[in-house]
């Protein structure tokens, strides 16, 4: 009897393939959660699904999870911090602001530190340590949850080796950066252990002015263990342990540029931030269980426990880079730092809780002739939020920054907010006959949050209270038809949901909408293409307001109410390569995005009129990617990105508006080059921004900032 492989609940999402396929291609060994299962099993899915695999990320060896993912059709990246430390990633129009809008996972558990109570995802896996990431469209993310307006991000970390293996990864570059990675792991027939650390260090590409660069050093420690049963036991089953520990002292800062000093050098920082900087800490503890109960009937369970502790001590003057843009000279020289100025640096101190338990069944059984693959769910899961931030009084004094006092945090600066959410899940995969499969998805959302602000520092005084409750029961339907041998059509149709937050009033019900996808893939096997458009209604759309993404009115807490909306698009992806006489290779990808997103109905009360834009929603996303692989000792991989300009608000469209109220489009080159000295050792260099190409890639929170300019690294990599 084959190895059980514990998939806590792999072999529960493996339920979107088809019946033949998940008897078939059954992993040995496999620990982690996969949403996808291989590139064969992708295309029997009812939805548009894309895989960032191990080799993709190897060829470029980023550490930015955007750069990592813009090749994926339906995704949107708003750089920020010039690293991806806290990427903005949304999915098909769903807002990209902290990533608050998607189901964003690590292993197949939510990640976001505090997913119901406070989505905006503040704490990001290490990128550098992923294995492979896996994006979800369409109606199978009903199976995760909470968010299902857009998608599913599956973040797969390194997996624990079928027998001795460890790697040392060692890069040095431009502006201090330099990073370590490596793990090593073992395993026998009936235990297995792997540890890890990624280690990233840089002085930071922004100068501040009168001070030191922003530095960054993030520290990642990852534990797993393994214990299946031995060959021949009645129930094959396995326990997964996995343990994970960050931490994070990066000097970022949320004030930005005015236009004019970013025209004349877009990577400095004006003096006044030289004291803003991010510490955190971050935990995991997972536990996964598996058992085969019979052939054809495997239970699986998982248990969580995360914590996340920040402190971004950071100024917030906004006002001071909109008033230099309209030409104000004392908001200038105060920027500037040749004029005096009061202000303050605020803890933004947060501890995130977040924990669960999720248990799955995976049947597969025929009736009549029909083959089912089912899954069914349930997940009890809880979150909080703890905010207690002071701020630190500052003087700005001929330059130089000079502490006052400390002021107790005001009511909405301390407070807690709590959320509990059982969710529900019954997924079909039915295989009709060989060409046909259809997909019935059924999800049931219970959701309790509150809010607790406190008048006092001790908390024995308590402000204002809020809470709310709802619960969705969300359906879908997919099917896919083989046409041919090469082509197979795919059409979907889901009911898309986001939850508004713990600092949500009662009836307030988050993201409605009704999602439908339609559209085609080829694969020959030298050509792969794929052709998917997509709609979604919104009768509700709710933007979550965050100091990092400020709402419409002003708000930097609690959620912000848009209205009725429609977003339209069409996802494109193409690939193939060439093989030359001489056994040269040449891969050639491509991707594309188009969208279209407006407010269907007015909302005077929020100045929100029919025909507004969506901010931060680009129209046109490209990616192209080509290299030349000899086969052999060495490779060459190119890859171009684009994205159109932005609007930073819902309002840009109405008529004429200034400079200042959208961004700008960019090109960005990446290229590398490795070279294989043996089996177990080679080197590589890397250049990303090969052209050095700058521009206004974000107005958010306050002021202009840059992408990253052109930096060159040098690495090598030795196997064991």
């Amino acid at each position: 009897m084959a190895r059980f492989s514990l998939t806590p609940i792999s072999v529960a999402l493996l339920a979107s393939l088809s019946t033949g396929a998940f008897a078939e291609e059954k992993p040995e060994t496999l620990e982690t959660i996969s949403v996808l299962g291989d590139t064969n099993q992708i295309e029997k899915l009812p939805g548009s699904a894309h895989l960032v695999s191990a080799e993709d990320l190897e060829k470029f060896e980023f550490v930015d999870i955007n750069r990592m993912m813009r090749a994926v059709p339906g995704v949107y990246l708003r750089e920020e911090d010039g690293y991806g430390l806290r990427p903005n990633i949304g999915i098909r129009g769903a807002d990209g602001g902290r990533s608050g809008k998607i189901s964003l996972m690590e292993d197949g558990v939510l990640v976001a530190p505090a997913p119901y109570s406070a989505p905006e995802a503040y704490y990001f896996p290490t990128a550098g340590r992923l294995n492979s990431i896996e994006v979800l469209k369409g109606p199978s993310t009903l199976k995760y949850g909470p968010f299902t307006v857009g998608g599913a991000v599956n973040m797969l970390s390194t997996q624990i080796p079928n027998e001795s293996t460890g790697k040392v990864q060692l890069e040095a570059g431009q502006y201090g950066e330099n990073r370590l990675h490596t793990f090593y792991g073992d395993s026998t027939d009936t235990a297995g252990w792997l540890i890890e650390t990624h280690q990233q260090r840089a002085d930071g590409f922004r100068d501040i002015d009168r001070a030191d660069s922003a530095d960054i050093n993030k520290e990642d420690y990852l534990l797993k263990g393994r214990l299946n049963s031995a060959e021949g036991a009645k129930y094959a089953q396995q326990l997964d342990v996995k343990l994970q520990y960050s931490e994070e002292e990066s000097g970022m800062s949320y004030l930005g540029l005015t236009d004019a000093d970013f025209a004349a050098d877009p990577n400095h920082r004006y003096g006044i931030t030289a004291l803003d900087e991010i510490e955190n800490r971050h935990s995991t503890v997972q536990l996964n269980h598996s058992i085969a109960l019979t052939d054809s009937f495997s239970l699986n369970t998982q248990a969580y426990y995360n914590k996340f502790k920040r402190d971004w001590f950071k100024t917030s003057l906004g006002s001071l880079v909109d008033s230099a843009n309209a030409g104000d000279a004392d908001a200038q020289a105060i920027l500037d730092g040749t004029m005096d100025y009061d202000f303050y640096i605020k803890h933004n101190d947060r501890t995130y809780v977040s924990r669960g338990v999720q248990v799955s069944a995976n049947w597969q059984f025929q009736t009549g002739g029909i083959a089912h693959d089912l899954e069914f769910g349930v997940r009890d899961h809880y979150d909080d939020i703890d905010r207690f931030q002071p701020q630190d009084n500052y003087s700005q004094i001929d330059g130089e920054l000079v502490f006052v006092d400390i002021t107790d945090p005001s009511s909405s600066n301390n407070r807690i907010g709590k959320a509990d959410a059982t969710s529900l899940f019954v997924y079909d995969q039915i295989q009709v006959n060989e060409a046909l499969a259809l997909t019935a998805t059924l999800r049931y959302e219970d959701i309790a949050t509150s809010q607790q602000r406190y008048e006092d520092i001790e908390r024995t005084e308590k402000g204002s209270y809020r809470e709310n409750s709802l619960s969705e029961w969300l359906p879908g339907l997919g099917l896919t038809y083989q046409l041919t041998e090469s082509v197979t059509l795919l059409a979907g149709a889901h009911r898309g949901f986001a939850p508004p937050g713990s600092g949500s009033s009662d009836g307030e019900a988050g993201d409605l909408s009704t999602n439908y996808e339609w559209g085609a893939r080829f694969d020959n096997g030298s050509l792969r293409t794929e052709v998917i458009a997509f709609y979604s209604d919104y009768e509700s759309t709710v933007q979550n307001c965050s100091v990092a993404v400020p709402c419409a009115n002003g708000n930097d807490s609690g959620t912000y109410a848009l209205g009725e909306s429609e977003i339209k698009g069409v996802e494109a992806l193409v690939a193939t390569e060439w093989s030359l006489a001489n056994g040269w290779l040449i891969p050639l990808s491509a991707s594309y995005t188009w969208t279209d997103a407006e407010i269907t109905r007015d909302n005077v009360d929020e100045d929100i009129l029919a025909g507004d834009n969506f901010a931060y929603l680009p129209e046109n996303v490209f990616a192209v990617t080509t290299g030349i692989d000899s086969g052999a000792d060495w490779r060459v991989n190119l890859t171009a990105a684009y994205q159109d300009d932005m609007c930073v608000d819902n309002s840009c469209n109405r008529g004429d508006v200034d400079q200042f109220a959208r961004t700008e489009s960019l090109w960005v080159v990446d290229a590398a080059a490795h070279y294989d000295f043996s089996e177990d050792l080679a080197a590589y260099l890397k250049v990303d921004n090969l052209l050095d190409e700058q521009a206004i890639i974000n107005r958010a929170p306050d002021g202009a900032r840059a992408n990253r300019p052109r930096t060159a690294s040098v690495g090598v990599t030795y196997s064991f």
